[in-house]
């Protein structure tokens, strides 16, 4: 019984932190739409800062602005480590520009 349990908790352990893992990743994904989305809409009001915004919501990430037809769109991008091993995280979110 000992020899299985030895075994088995490694395992279990390591399941359990990729588990939080995911979980923050699915937590830091949330705040990079979030931050897409207070982006598009900063940059649809003609705000400047929107790339200090970002920075200071989400220490790392960067902004990337797009402006198809009549629209901004503000396309945030971070990473999350997981059990050592980066995770690219994009968000994207667009806005009516009618700050120009």
């Amino acid at each position: 019984m000992t020899a299985e349990v030895a075994v088995a908790l490694p395992v279990v352990v390591l399941v359990l932190v990729g588990c939080l893992g995911g979980l923050l990743a699915a937590t830091e994904l949330a705040r990079l739409q979030d931050a897409a989305a207070d982006a598009a809409r900063l940059l649809g009001r003609g705000e400047s800062s929107v790339a200090q915004h970002v920075e200071r919501a989400l220490p790392g990430a960067s902004v990337t602005v797009e402006r198809p037809a009549g629209l901004v769109c503000a396309h945030v991008q971070g990473e999350r480590r997981i059990l050592g091993i980066p995770l690219p995280l994009r968000a994207s979110s667009c806005a009516l520009d009618g700050g120009r």
